[in-house]
């Protein structure tokens, strides 16, 4: 399940594009981060999927436009976005972020694969202004698209000690489940719909 691991076959693929929240950030195996749990999720509803871990730890909403093309080889049907993590950390401007995703989204409909918007938000220390205007640019992107979206991609895990490690950002295996299911009941129609055009 690693971004570099080669297709284990010709199954359609759902490309999980995101940073250290995405790829298991100190879990102790990748099985354990939220794609190996909604590839399982898939199996178990009857769906013939392999669920692509395209995480890479550190990366910004510029580092996943930068590897958007390899990511997206094969049969890929379905393309969660989960990036800007890092952009808030850093204090990039919103509009940066604003940018890069629309331009993943935009390469992403030319391939017609249908996209599922997560979206993050940003620490508080940058000032009110900064977070609304981080947070807008996911709301906007998601309407002018017309894309499946989840407006906070930690929601019920942030700010949980329990579902959280020691650093207080990254999910434990229970968070990284929480992420799962959060995901699996907007991700099961795009899956749907891949089937039927």
């Amino acid at each position: 399940m690693s971004p570099v691991e080669p297709a284990k076959n010709n199954e359609p693929r759902v490309v999980c594009l995101g940073d250290s929240l995405t790829a298991g950030y100190g879990l102790p195996s990748p099985d354990e981060a939220y794609p190996a749990l909604l590839e399982r999720k898939l199996a178990d509803a009857g769906y013939h999927f392999e669920v692509i871990n395209a995480g890479v730890s550190g990366d910004t909403s510029a580092g996943g436009l930068r590897r958007l093309d390899w990511s997206l080889e094969g049969d890929v049907k379905v393309l969660i976005v989960a990036l800007g993590g890092n952009d808030a950390l850093r204090g990039l401007p919103p509009s940066e972020l604003r940018a890069n995703l629309e331009a993943i989204v935009k390469a992403a409909e030319a391939r017609r694969v249908r996209v599922l918007l997560m979206g993050m938000e940003a620490p508080p220390n940058f000032g009110d202004r900064y977070t609304q205007d981080f947070r807008a640019v996911y709301r906007d992107v998601a309407r002018e698209h017309h894309l499946a979206f989840i407006p906070f991609f930690l929601n019920g895990v942030a700010g949980i000690d329990a579902l959280n490690q020691g650093d207080g950002i990254h999910p434990t295996a229970q968070g990284q489940q929480k992420i799962a299911d959060l995901i699996w009941p907007v991700l099961k129609p795009l899956v749907d719909a891949t089937q039927t055009s």
